[in-house]
């Protein structure tokens, strides 16, 4: 029996914080926290400065691919 694949995290960088300057970076790397409902609604769902998942508007974001070194460290970030 052939085993999925495991799912790779997903990263945007936020390229638009004006609404919310203390809770995100601009040109930051953020996970991003899969979310259908948001994403039929324009969101996307990120663990923000405060550590915490909560969403913001798609357009202040852009996904993106990081190598597994990257990712590695952002995941494992103290």
């Amino acid at each position: 029996m052939k085993h999925p694949e495991p799912i790779r995290p997903l990263f945007a960088v936020c390229i638009n914080n004006a609404e919310y300057p203390a809770s995100l970076e601009r040109h930051k790397i953020y996970q991003v926290l899969p979310d259908e409902e948001a994403a039929r609604d324009g969101d996307i769902r990120v663990i923000d400065e405060s550590g915490e998942d909560y969403l913001y508007p798609a357009s202040f974001f852009v996904v993106i691919e990081v190598p597994q070194e990257v990712e590695h460290a952002i995941l494992h970030a103290s």
